[in-house]
């Protein structure tokens, strides 16, 4: 399992938010790229970086932090917010991205996404999914669709995806645990899916559990930056 950490980025800087609310926002850093040095130099292969500036904006804000962060480590980056067209994802890409993750447009416009996923290709192309009590999650968390979250990611493994962001909104930024059941559910109902689970892993417990059920990936943010895993605890899975 692929230990994923996050750089939630707000002007530049390195925070992050409690249920994806601007309001309860932890500034952490204020230079992202000595994060993601320091990431690097513990062992991290991967990063999750997220343009919280972008995802209000409806357009990439952040790519010269993500250009230094290519420029200056090895780390293979994944990029979302505010990634509207198909100009945003080029910027991307062009300014380091490996990979976007495809966030409320996927919801919004299935057809742009299945069309980024033929034009790009799905190994470039990540698929979130915020989701609360099983259902997507939309309009930056804040109402809820009557889609399952077993029916859209079926949806796009049909389409072709095949790798996921599955973040549980109510327990992003809280710490108290990732939704293990719901995790659990989704390997046993698509196993051909690459999930990747966000939001709420707060102990190296919590890792252990996620890689027991079969999860290929775990994103941890805040346990990291308040100090309830300690990078160094990861080794094992770097």
């Amino acid at each position: 399992m692929e230990i994923i950490p996050a750089i939630d980025l707000i002007n530049g800087q390195c925070v992050r938010l409690t249920e994806g609310d601007f309001a309860q926002q932890t500034t952490y850093d204020s230079d992202p790229l000595a994060v993601a040095q320091r990431f690097e130099q513990h062992g991290v292969k991967r990063l999750h970086l997220v343009d919280l500036d972008g995802a209000r904006a409806k357009r990439p804000v952040n790519l010269p932090v993500l250009e230094r962060i290519a420029r200056h480590t090895g780390l293979v980056v994944d990029y979302g917010g505010g990634l509207q067209s198909d100009e945003a994802l080029r910027q991307a890409f062009g300014a380091g991205a490996t990979q976007i993750t495809a966030g409320s447009i996927a919801v919004r416009e299935p057809e742009t996404v299945n069309n980024w996923l033929q034009t790009f290709g799905a190994e470039k192309i990540i698929v979130g999914a915020d989701f609360r009590d099983n259902h997507i999650s939309i309009n930056a968390w804040a109402e809820q669709s009557e889609r399952t979250l077993q029916e859209f990611l079926g949806q796009y493994l049909s389409a072709g995806a095949t790798t996921f962001i599955c973040t549980d909104v109510s327990k992003d930024g809280k710490l108290q645990g990732p939704a293990l059941d719901t995790y659990r559910e989704l390997r046993q109902a698509l196993p051909a899916a690459r999930l990747i689970a966000s939001g709420g892993v707060t102990t190296i417990a919590d890792v252990e559990a996620l890689a027991q059920i079969g999860m290929h990936g775990a994103i941890i943010g805040k346990a990291i930056y308040e100090g309830t895993i300690i990078l160094d605890e990861l080794k094992s899975w770097l």
